[in-house]
């Protein structure tokens, strides 16, 4: 499994599984088969597929020291680069879909509505780790700060959850909101035993 992972393809590999929900889409789109509401459906659609790329991507850490396969390291990036294409996706379908590209309307909706808010706010915070996600970025900004900023995607995974719990509130309907805050607080959880207990071997 190692040496695959080693392998160039399986960069190449992985990256088509991941844009393979989004070729779905636009399948099911150019076959008019998005449902009775295809705006929504879009909306919807690029948001869940951006929790689930966030949930891979703060996996790779925790299965990279579980399992000993010190490879995984190196499709970081690219998973991240994902999750910042499918809120990118996501932010489009709502300002195309719902609020027709009028941006002092979006303006104001996002200013009037707690979830949109949430939702943007965490987008900006992607917006800045892909934007520092490449190598002369590191350099530029230091390994020490370059760190500090990436830690960005916990408040990312935070604000993400926020923003679908918001959404769903409105239908008082929770059951898929509670899977994605179970995997993320887990997740998230592993890294703050893992640092309190490198503290307490200091």
């Amino acid at each position: 499994m190692r040496a695959w992972l080693r392998h160039p393809a399986a960069w190449w590999a992985l990256l088509v599984l991941g844009l393979t929900p989004l070729a779905w889409l636009v399948l099911q789109t150019l076959q008019d088969q998005l449902g009775a509401n295809p705006a929504e459906t879009l909306i919807r659609a690029t948001g869940d597929w951006t929790l689930r790329a966030l949930c891979v991507v703060l996996a790779v850490t925790p299965l990279r020291t579980a399992l000993g396969w010190p490879e995984l390291a190196r499709f970081r990036r690219m998973l991240g680069l994902l999750v910042f294409g499918y809120a990118g996706l996501h932010l489009l379908c709502y300002a195309v879909f719902d609020m027709g590209l009028e941006w002092a309307d979006m303006a104001q909706d996002i200013a009037k509505r707690p979830f949109i808010l949430v939702g943007f706010t965490a987008f900006v915070i992607l917006l800045a780790l892909a934007a520092t996600s490449f190598n002369r970025a590191m350099r530029w900004l230091g390994g020490r700060r370059w760190q500090m900023l990436h830690r960005g995607v916990y408040a990312v995974a935070g604000l993400a959850v926020l923003h679908f719990w918001w959404m769903r509130s409105g239908k008082q309907n929770f059951a898929e909101v509670l899977v994605y805050a179970g995997v993320l607080a887990g997740l998230l959880g592993w890294r703050v035993w893992r640092t309190l207990r490198r503290w307490s071997k200091r």
